[in-house]
């Protein structure tokens, strides 16, 4: 039986209000915001990532690290 624990790891953007994509971004809704970013993230990080998680996972017996959807 496997059982899933989702947990969350915080990160946290910082834009200069002056540049002209960065005020585009702000335009947007809090929600088309924290979406935009985080499929950003998901979509640089997870294959970066990958060559750790599969060494972290190597020998897992007991836990399994993986990206969310």
């Amino acid at each position: 039986m496997t059982v899933k624990v989702e947990h969350a790891l915080k990160f946290v953007t910082e834009f200069d209000e002056t540049h002209p994509v960065a005020q585009q971004f702000l335009a947007l809704d809090e929600v088309s915001q924290i979406m935009l970013l985080e499929s950003m993230l998901k979509n640089l990080l997870a294959p970066a990532i990958k060559p750790a998680l599969d060494e972290i996972n190597a020998n897992g017996s007991y836990a399994i690290l993986k990206v969310a959807n």
